[in-house]
């Protein structure tokens, strides 16, 4: 953690702000309305109706803030809210980090700017599947890492923070918990498509170069099976919930296209298919099932250890593994090592190019049935840990605020284009999680148990790579006809 840097910018943040707040203006940080002057000296007899509608424009909400008025863009950090007092609580997938101390180190430097906002935290370990009953029974709290959702649902649940046009301006990733141009969720970080290695077992294999195919990845397994002790890859199998990583590869860093998750898959026929070229789905997972079927991970893959596997990647016991950008920082402090700890793009090219999906970690929605005051504690809390916590940048992340800093980790990613999932079509919102969910395939939806059935089939031998991609097809193709969505041939 560099905390130490974080507080004392956050120190030296709330000295500069406490200097400019007293210059005055209100205390929720929206600008006062701009007067207009009369346009002559005895207009004292003006239509009633005129006054009516000037006050009625001045008490209207800006377009996708709340109803009290909530938003985010307009709050300014140490002179917004200043006068609440309140305690919050936050719901949280991150029980590492509420566990180590350094969400407890977050909110302490979130308290020197505002002392009066108490921030109470409770860590979930099955996060995907507790917080959405926690979220349908109301009992949450009043912020919350967003769970998948339909978005036509969001404003029942959530707080907006503003309108689309205007969160774009101050964060990435606003379309993620976008529903009618109305933002319901910022991300706490981004994440880029990658996989997390360890240099010296790759140096020690004799790979000096990152691999950029398919072919070239699984011949650097090989060589790290041939010329080391470490398992080359390690699925994590037994975790679960990180075999979902392997879904978040096959839209923008597989196909080059911003497009293709939220819009052209929906209408793709037979998206499973071998495209014959090194790209797609069929490439991403394929990866896998060669690397498992040529033994070229651990040896009994019921037996993986996510908390161990930290401390065995940082000493140079495994080669690498497949997860987001999230997990190089906890890689990198898991051991005496993380010198040894680098992140590479995955290995898919495109057309002569390499591309890095990139999207947003689990988003904080607000509780829309929260008090006005805890309202405007939660986005305050939010717009902190956006802006001045550091958070992003602490765990490896993409910014979410548009002008922070990349971590040093995106070095190895020069000349690699990033690509962000396009939203989906205006009247398509909830097609994929109507998709999902009659395919049972759950793309990017908590589809762990698909991908741990790839590893028990190559693993046992009893299903080929083409077979199981068939059946994903014909589910896929079974699921479109019953949602009815139209199928490009």
């Amino acid at each position: 953690m560099k905390l130490k840097k974080v507080l004392a910018l956050s120190l030296a943040a709330v000295m500069a702000l406490s200097v400019a707040g007293c210059g005055g203006g209100d205390s929720t940080g929206a600008s006062a309305p701009s007067e207009t002057p009369a346009e002559t000296a005895d207009n004292t007899g003006a239509d009633e109706s005129a006054d009516e509608a000037e006050s009625a424009e001045k008490e209207a909400p800006a377009e996708g803030a709340s109803a009290d008025g909530l938003n985010y863009t307009d709050i300014v950090l140490g002179e917004s809210y200043t006068d609440i007092t309140t305690s919050i609580k936050w719901l949280s997938h991150r029980t590492d980090l509420i566990e180590s101390g350094a969400i407890g180190e977050y909110i302490a430097a979130f308290n020197e700017m505002y002392p009066n906002i108490t921030v109470e935290v409770e860590g979930i370990t099955n996060y995907a599947d507790d917080a959405l009953l926690r979220l349908s029974a109301g009992d949450w709290g009043d912020v919350m890492m967003i769970p998948t959702v339909d978005k036509n649902l969001l404003s029942e649940y959530f707080v907006p923070y503003g309108s689309l046009a205007d969160m774009d301006k101050v964060v990435r990733f606003a379309n993620q918990w976008m529903y009618d141009d109305v933002v319901y969720g910022v991300a706490s970080t981004g994440n880029a498509q990658g996989i997390v290695y360890n240099k010296a077992v790759f140096e020690a294999a004799g790979v000096t170069s990152i691999p950029k195919t398919p072919d070239e990845f699984i011949a650097a397994l090989q060589a790290i099976k041939d010329k080391t002790d470490a398992i080359p890859l390690y699925t994590n199998y037994a975790a679960g919930w990180t075999m979902g990583a392997w879904d978040a590869y096959i839209g923008g860093s597989a196909t080059g296209s911003a497009e293709f998750m939220n819009q052209e898959l929906l209408h793709t026929k037979d998206p499973f298919k071998d495209y014959g070229d090194g790209t797609h789905a069929y490439a991403v997972y394929k990866i896998l099932y060669d690397a498992v079927a040529g033994g070229l991970t651990e040896d009994d893959y019921m037996t993986t250890d996510w908390e161990g596997c930290k401390g065995q990647i940082n000493n140079g016991q495994i080669g690498c593994m497949v997860l987001g950008s999230w997990a190089y920082s906890q890689m990198v402090e898991a051991g005496d090592h993380g010198d040894d700890i680098g992140y590479m793009s995955f290995p898919i090219t495109v057309g002569g190019k390499q591309y890095a999906s990139s999207g947003p970690d689990y988003n904080y929605g607000i509780n829309v049935n929260a008090s006005d005051d805890n309202k405007a504690a939660a986005m305050v809390f939010v717009k902190w840990m956006t802006e001045k916590s550091g958070f992003s940048f602490n765990e490896g992340g993409v910014p979410i605020d548009v002008n922070g800093e990349y971590p040093d980790l995106y070095s190895a990613f020069e000349g690699i284009d990033f690509v962000a999932d396009e939203p989906a079509l205006a009247g398509e919102e909830d097609f994929l999680n109507e998709l999902n969910a009659e395919s049972e395939i759950n793309i990017n939806a908590g589809g762990d148990s698909k991908i741990q059935q790839i590893i028990e089939h190559a693993s046992n031998g009893d299903m080929t790579f083409d077979e199981i991609m068939a059946d994903w097809n014909e589910r896929w193709s079974d699921a479109q006809e019953v949602v009815g969505v139209e199928v490009n041939q």
